[in-house]
């Protein structure tokens, strides 16, 4: 392991932000490209805002970061501790969303698959979600 580091934030959507700027920060070591950066920040994105509207059902709750560089891979790992997704199956369905009454378009699991080499989700109902995500910086 080369690097890592832990944030945890409260589940404001403002913070969504802090997480695409600390991501895209981490990784710049690794060297990566515009495209490899943009598509980083926006999977760390989804992967926020799905915490931030979904994990709490409209209450106040913590957000946490974890990232790890290891070699020229980098790994993310967004966890709340919040609700929980009662199907993982069905929720990573494209145009699948939760909060059809939030205008939600139901692709942030699609946009973080597509983004990333490899994602993982684990979710126990009532004791939150973890979205493991990680990508190969090419060289």
């Amino acid at each position: 392991m080369e690097n890592i580091i832990k944030l945890e934030f409260v589940n404001k959507s403002c913070n969504e932000n802090l997480a695409r700027m600390v991501a895209a920060a981490f990784v710049m070591p690794l060297d990566p490209t515009c495209e490899e950066i943009s598509e980083i920040k926006t999977a760390v994105s989804e992967a926020v805002t799905n915490a931030i509207i979904h994990g709490y059902e409209d209450s106040v709750g913590m957000i946490r970061m974890d990232g790890k560089i290891d070699g020229n891979t980098v790994e993310f790992t967004i966890t709340d501790k919040g609700c929980g997704i009662p199907d993982i199956s069905k929720a990573m369905e494209p145009l699948y969303t939760g909060k059809p009454e939030l205008e939600r378009s139901g692709l942030g699991f699609t946009i973080m698959e597509s983004f990333m080499d490899k994602i993982e989700v684990k979710s126990t109902l009532g004791a939150g979600t973890s979205v493991k995500m990680k990508k190969v910086i090419k060289k």
